[in-house]
């Protein structure tokens, strides 16, 4: 017949440490939240703990091992399904060691005090907003509209109906978690019912059925620097959605959508715009004027034998550098205009600048 010592797994004369060692082993081994539904499990348990129980007192174990049973009664505070947390046990639960803190978190939780739920952050909210390119590089300041979750106007966020309040939660009676044993431990999960909260709502409230929450439309004032581009977020700290359980505000984002420019092309700070110069004006140099995207005009030389493409900078009439300072450069890339149609002279002297001219812009091509 097995004896308690085989029970444990340890010889007759084991040390005190060495029964706690093994009683620890096989209480996490066999435990019934590790083993759920497994009655072989749970009996096994059964058997472990009550092996250590007369094991670990040490009067227990002088009388098992003089008579092999503790004269049929069982040691005092002793309860077969579990161990009695009360008066009179032996066994307490630092007596668990590395097993406590196995299951530390299941132990008593929720037994005093109140379980508040935990406070969350609100959702971040983003929205456009859009600029012609011309507000871009000048900045503005505009007001948006912005859909967000705030407490109900009605019945001032508690979700009860005017006049009358939230009341004590009949099933946790305010603690807002409830407890289920599991023989050695307690399990102690949120209240269903008030779902944490300690509070229930008998009287909703018509405007936000109970939940203390509606929609609304606000209006921010936001300052849209200038420089932004296309795709440019502009944070707006705490004005996002409220958060739970007294947690902080989600931010708002202002996203810039920019519509394209008919002349510039924007590379970074830089602007980019196409300039037309005659066939004369490319070959023999002049000075032209070239717009910039502040209203005014630059004068630009261009150089004897401008090629086709070839990039002029003009520096500092560009776009505000965002978050730095001063501007980026216009820069002009030179396109030469070949007339469609020629009047009489016009061609009589280009035929007459063909005879006189020795260039053959092919001869690469061949060599």
């Amino acid at each position: 017949m097995a004896t308690l010592y085989d029970t444990l797994g340890v010889k007759k004369g084991a040390s005190a440490e060495e029964v706690k060692k093994a009683y620890r082993k096989l209480a996490a081994q066999y435990h019934p939240d590790k083993n759920p539904g497994d009655a072989a499990a749970e009996e096994k348990f059964k058997e472990v703990q009550n092996a250590y129980d007369t094991l670990s007192d040490p009067e227990k174990r002088k009388q098992y091992d003089r008579f092999g049973s503790t004269n049929g009664r069982r040691g005092p505070g002793f309860d077969p399904g579990g161990v009695n947390f009360g008066g009179g046990g032996n066994f307490t639960i630092n007596d668990l060691g590395d097993l406590g803190d196995l299951f530390g978190g299941m132990f008593n939780r929720g037994q005093t005090g109140r379980a508040r739920p935990q406070p969350e952050r609100g959702a971040d909210i983003e929205v456009p907003v859009s600029l012609s390119f011309e507000d871009s590089l000048r900045g503005l300041e505009t007001k948006i509209p912005v859909e967000v979750t705030t407490a109900c106007r009605e019945c001032g966020g508690s979700g009860a109906e005017p006049g009358t309040s939230p009341v004590i939660c009949p099933e946790c009676h305010g603690r807002g978690v409830i407890s289920e044993s599991q023989g050695l431990f307690a399990l102690s999960q949120p209240c269903p019912r008030c779902r944490g909260n300690g509070t229930v709502v008998e009287k909703p409230c018509k405007k936000c059925k109970g939940s203390g929450r509606e929609r609304r439309t606000k209006r921010y004032t936001v300052k849209i620097p200038a420089g932004v581009k296309d795709g440019t977020r502009i944070r707006l700290k705490g004005k996002g959605e409220v958060g739970e359980s007294g947690g902080a505000a989600g931010d708002l984002y202002v996203v810039t959508r920019v519509e394209p420019s008919k002349k510039f092309e924007r590379r970074g700070a830089d602007l980019l715009i196409d300039v037309p110069v005659t066939y004369t004006e490319a070959a023999l140099g002049a000075t032209v004027e070239v717009p910039t995207p502040y209203g005014e005009r630059v004068s630009l030389k261009v150089p004897a034998g401008t090629q086709d493409g070839r990039l002029l900078r003009i520096r500092g009439h560009g776009a505000p550098k965002l978050g730095g300072s001063g501007k980026g450069d216009l820069i002009a890339r030179l396109r030469v205009s070949v007339p469609k149609k020629l009047s009489k002279k016009e061609r009589e002297a280009l035929e007459e600048l063909q005879k006189l001219s020795h260039d053959d812009p092919r001869e690469a091509l061949f060599t």
